[in-house]
């Protein structure tokens, strides 16, 4: 069954402490529809389930990282 991304985002009359807190659910939810799809993709495209994980990772490592660029 897929995620229902479409959550709705807590307003502050809900008694939530931060926006974080706030978007925590939604944003989870986005994440795991993403790594999902991206799964599905390169398991139909005939690639072996771990090597498609160690992959979604090294995304992930990636993005976490500074842009290194010449000056």
């Amino acid at each position: 069954m897929p995620i229902d991304a479409r959550q709705s985002v807590a307003s502050p009359k809900d008694h939530v402490l931060t926006v974080q807190e706030a978007l925590e659910p939604l944003f989870l939810a986005l994440e795991q529809e993403a790594e999902l799809k991206m799964l599905s993709a390169a398991l139909n495209a005939g690639w072996p389930l771990d090597e498609a994980v160690v992959a979604i990772d090294e995304l992930r490592r990636n993005e976490l990282l500074p842009i290194l660029r010449p000056h």
